[in-house]
């Protein structure tokens, strides 16, 4: 079932590593990080085992392999057969797409 499913995990954000302690201040909790964040890809014609990217020692932000989130979507579109240069629609007087800006598929996440 796995050849023809694709299965995506992840959230929006990341969470910060340090506990808030910032400046002398303290919060209780973890903040929301963008600067890094985990997602898992099971089946649907990803390579299975492969861990794409890392962080920093701490976590706190990617280094290896960095892709912008239109990077994440032109290749969940290209899993699922469908073309992001083709999904477009026309409002407010031009056309857009889902990347908006582009995106380059993450080869790395391929089968």
């Amino acid at each position: 079932m796995l050849d023809d499913t694709l299965v995506v995990w992840t959230g929006e954000f990341g969470r910060t590593v340090d506990n808030n302690y910032r400046g002398g201040v303290t919060s209780l909790g973890r903040d929301h990080n963008a600067e890094a964040m985990n997602m898992w890809f099971v089946g649907g014609g990803t390579k299975a085992g492969t861990i794409v990217g890392g962080t920093d020692e701490i976590g706190a932000k990617a280094v290896e392999v960095v892709h912008p989130i239109r990077d994440v979507h032109v290749t969940m579109l290209k899993l699922l057969g469908l073309d992001d240069n083709k999904l477009t629609y026309f409002h407010g007087g031009r056309y857009k797409q889902l990347s908006q800006f582009g995106g380059e598929l993450i080869p790395e996440l391929i089968g």
